[in-house]
């Protein structure tokens, strides 16, 4: 989630909204959900293509359960997010039933780690999207653990997944192993073809050579 804060009212951009920046004089886009214009002429465009939360509340004035988990629980990215604390998550009494992606990915157990993200974490890891959480060694959580910080912190320094494009419109620098950009192409690391299937909702990718269920 992405929070702006202006006075006392707050815009929140939600996972699936768009935003874009337009300099002075840049046509607009005819579709969009919102439209900001500054007074120097430059303007911000938020749309959404198939989902997406937009929202503009007084501050302190929203009650949403996943806003405020994201706002309460550390970011794969901050110092906070340790082996320990990462423990903690594993030894919740719901998790040994989830399957990775639905541990990882659900619920704002690690806020900013959705679908689109945890793809490559988990090639990272070696472990499938449908393993479960309780089959999984002291090793490969440990290895999940490593992978989740190794592979959020390359992706934020990168500027983001190729598959996604940044405020001006330019796709990220990281390039993704698992995304729909390589389904159907070798994988890189044992030369099996990158699956394809839908699960829980959306879809997930791997390779069958080096992912294990």
């Amino acid at each position: 989630m992405v929070e702006i804060q202006v006075e006392k009212v707050v815009l929140l951009f939600g996972d699936g909204v768009n935003l874009r920046f337009h300099a002075k004089n840049e046509i607009r886009p005819q579709k969009h959900q919102l439209l900001i214009e500054f007074t120097d002429g430059a303007a911000l465009s938020a749309f959404v293509q198939m989902y997406g939360g937009l929202w503009c509340f007084r501050e302190g004035d929203f009650d949403n359960r996943y806003y405020s988990l994201a706002k309460q629980r550390p970011t794969p990215l901050s110092a906070d997010f340790n082996e320990a604390y990462f423990a903690r998550l594993l030894s919740l009494p719901e998790v040994p039933a989830l399957s990775a992606k639905a541990f990882l990915a659900t619920e704002q157990r690690i806020p900013g780690l959705g679908n689109g993200v945890l793809q490559d974490i988990l090639f990272n890891a070696g472990i499938h999207p449908k393993k479960k959480v309780g089959l999984l060694t002291e090793k490969e959580k440990l290895g999940l653990f490593c992978a989740v910080k190794t592979t959020f912190k390359e992706m934020s320094d990168r500027g983001g997944r190729d598959t996604e494009k940044d405020l001006y419109g330019n796709p990220g620098g990281y390039k993704t192993v698992l995304s729909k950009n390589t389904v159907g192409t070798p994988c890189p690391a044992c030369g099996k073809i990158i699956e394809k299937v839908a699960y829980l909702g959306g879809s997930i990718y791997y390779c069958a050579g080096c992912q294990k269920t």
